[in-house]
């Protein structure tokens, strides 16, 4: 995951000349905006896996294997 926010982070470095007429009031190489906007996804991709698996370890093994 940390490699996805390292590529992106470097690829949204690159790309900052293009999106800088659709930011208003930030600069398009801001590193406070990009730090705050992957530890956003970080948080949203955390809270997608951690609440099936979660889940998912409250399930009986033997009930999982004979509803299949």
């Amino acid at each position: 995951m940390g490699l996805g926010i390292g590529l992106g982070a470097i690829l949204a470095l690159f790309l900052s000349r293009f999106l800088a007429g659709l930011l208003y009031g930030v600069k398009s190489n801001d590193p406070i905006t990009l730090a705050a906007v992957s530890v956003l996804l970080l948080v949203a991709a955390l809270a997608a896996t951690l609440l099936p698996a979660r889940r998912a370890t409250r399930v009986d093994p033997m009930v999982a294997l004979r509803y299949e």
